[in-house]
């Protein structure tokens, strides 16, 4: 407590924000990057006029609201206040879609990554660049703005994502971190910045349209994990506190993504190494040795914060379709006089999953509550299956759901694997699937590959963007990420390793055979079972 005490009292600590979907949390880190206070500010985005979105005002408000609530925590514990920092560094989700005019007014409401209204604009920059564009991406969003004809595009002097707003109102400078920048406009990896290229393309195309701004003219500079990416201005100050009493000066980092600050909290930077997060939703970020050979939908490429490619295979749903299941077994519960907790629910299904056959015993599940392009699904109906001689046990109906949460997922990472030859060392497992031990670990194991989880105090995203910032405050020793992260931060915590175990894998796919033998009758149920 003493020794935290000192470090906030002469600054030498890192502050990290992130924003998430539906909460802002900031982190304060000691320089042993141990978190040792924190504040959160909850908000919601809106759906106006058919769009997701956040106000500007919500933005500040949030950023505000966190910042004096990691301030409040802080004379809280240490009775003292928070008046500087040694390091600052700001993420948020990726992608989305904030156009600026030269005045820097804000030209259309923010448009997030939630927005699936860009399908024709990421459909022809997919042909145009040779390059996978998703829909959320915010070069897509651009482009289908110019098809729309939308009277805001002759204006725009400026576009970035909801990260780089925020640096930029901090600090002043229109600058990106790499790993939020490869969700704009594709990534060079052997330049660390905009595939030339592309932009060369891309100005090409717009050529004929008359526009009088060029792609690079619009786009944030990009910068690299540890570059100085400038200072606190007093207006910067102000905005994070309006009472004056956080100073002016302090050195942030780039600012980077959520994708970005997972794959720090999980050192999941080097090349071989990947991490999956399992939730609401699931996604896997795998670090290549070389970009993919080829094009494929279901795969996104973005960067490290260093730069370096990475393949996310991203699936819209996980964990929901379990967590109704559970709610089905509480009820049962509570109908028996049973006084269990949900958690103690969990552990008892999680585990009865262990005792399963490794094939589920022919049972499938689809845990669609929305669409899967992966599948190639715009809809979802949660649905069961199973057959006349399946052995219907709890266990197996346990193993099918937790199969089902990450089955999506293995479809795309198969790809990266049997048509890629793609080489995975290790994949570091976070998220609530991972909650009971071992359970979620082993399943995912399934996959073919050693699963970590790693026993640490971090606090995701935020603690991610604070290390990030201590790092760029340390960068002139020369030290690489991959390098800091593994003799500095991670140096000496516990991580529990789960080799694959040869008959859960063979039994995951032949679970996969039949689940892709059955994806007719799930896309028979989305045309014929309507949402009312």
């Amino acid at each position: 407590m003493a020794d935290a005490k000192t470090a906030i009292e002469s600054g030498r600590t890192s502050v990290g924000i992130e924003f998430g979907s539906t909460r802002i949390k900031a982190v304060l880190i000691d320089e042993a990057h141990t978190p040792i206070a924190s504040g959160s500010f909850d908000w919601e985005n809106r759906l106006e006029n058919g769009i997701w979105t956040y106000s500007l005002e919500l933005i500040h408000e949030g950023l505000r609201g966190c910042f004096a609530d990691l301030a409040k925590n802080v004379q809280k514990t240490y009775g003292v206040p928070l008046t500087r920092t040694g390091a600052m560094g700001v993420s948020a989700m990726m992608h989305g879609y904030m156009a600026f005019d030269a005045a820097g007014n804000l030209l259309v409401p923010f448009r997030t990554w939630r927005n699936t209204i860009t399908e024709q604009a990421a459909r022809e920059l997919t042909g145009l660049f040779s390059f996978n564009i998703p829909q959320r991406w915010s070069i897509a969003h651009l482009e289908q703005a110019i098809l729309n004809g939308e009277a805001h595009v002759k204006d725009i002097a400026f576009i970035t994502t909801l990260a780089g707003y925020i640096h930029w109102k901090l600090t002043g400078k229109k600058v990106l971190g790499v790993g939020d920048a490869s969700g704009m406009f594709p990534i060079d990896s052997s330049t660390g910045s905009y595939d030339e290229r592309m932009l060369d393309a891309y100005d090409a195309r717009n050529a004929a349209r008359g526009l009088p701004w060029s792609i690079r003219g619009i786009l944030p500079q990009v910068l690299t994990a540890g570059d100085d990416a400038g200072t606190l201005t007093e207006e910067g100050a102000a905005l994070l506190a309006p009472d004056g009493s956080f100073g002016a000066g302090v050195r942030l980092c780039p600012p980077e993504g959520d994708a970005g600050t997972g794959m720090t909290a999980t050192n999941a930077v080097a090349e071989k190494t990947g991490n999956v997060s399992a939730g609401t939703s699931v996604f896997a970020m795998i670090v290549l040795e070389k970009p993919l050979s080829a094009v494929y939908p279901e795969i996104d490429m973005v960067t490290t914060p260093d730069g370096k490619p990475v393949a996310m295979v991203h699936c819209n749903n996980c964990s929901s379709d379990i967590d109704a299941w559970i709610g089905l077994f509480r009820e049962y519960s509570a109908l028996t006089g049973l006084q269990l907790t949900k958690g103690q629910i969990y552990d008892l299904l999680y585990n009865q999953a262990l005792a399963a056959d490794a094939d589920c015993s022919g049972i499938v599940s689809f845990n669609y509550f929305s669409g899967e392009p992966i599948t190639g699904l715009d809809e979802g109906r949660p649905m069961f299956i199973r057959m006349p001689d399946s052995k219907f046990t709890l266990a197996n109906f346990m193993r099918a759901n937790l199969y089902s949460a990450i089955a999506t997922l293995k479809i795309g990472m198969d790809i990266l694997f049997n048509k890629e030859h793609v080489v995975l060392d290790r994949l570091v497992g976070h998220g609530g699937f991972f909650k009971t031990p071992v359970v979620g670990q082993r399943m995912m194991a399934a996959v073919g590959i050693p699963v970590s989880v790693m026993e640490t105090a971090g606090e995701g995203g935020a603690w991610g963007i604070a290390v990030l910032a201590a790092y760029a405050a340390h960068k002139g020793s020369g030290e690489t990420l991959g390098a800091y992260l593994n003799e500095r931060v991670f140096a000496g915590l516990p991580v529990k390793t789960l080799e694959p175990d040869a008959a859960d894998a063979a039994g995951f796919n032949a679970y996969i055979a039949n689940y892709k033998n059955a994806l007719p009758a799930e896309k028979a149920a989305v045309q014929n079972l309507n949402i009312q």
